[in-house]
């Protein structure tokens, strides 16, 4: 099988927190690449919501200045609020 070019920044998601199980199995700490491409294991419902920032830091988008904070790092959290994951994304530039 041919080896996928990566297009536009690597983005990594790293869960900060789980509250309750998350029904993906993951846990904090654990990190792994997303893309348009690549879900990384998380559910559906979670990869559905979270998928616009993928984009955004992934082609290189970010939020206005004037929010603050870093303009490669968001965190989010699931909707399942029972329990609740929240994940890190980061884009790495290399």
């Amino acid at each position: 099988m041919e080896e996928k070019k990566q297009i536009g920044y690597r983005i990594v998601g790293k869960i900060k927190r789980v509250k309750g199980h998350c029904n993906a199995g993951h846990k904090k700490g654990d990190t792994f690449e997303l893309s348009g491409h690549n879900t990384g294991g998380l559910c559906g419902f979670f990869y559905h919501d979270i998928f616009p920032y993928i984009i955004m830091l992934q082609f290189g988008g970010s939020f206005p200045k004037d929010w603050g904070g870093n303009q490669d790092v968001v965190e989010l959290e699931c909707m399942d609020r029972f329990n609740a994951v929240k994940i890190q994304l980061k884009r790495i530039k290399e």
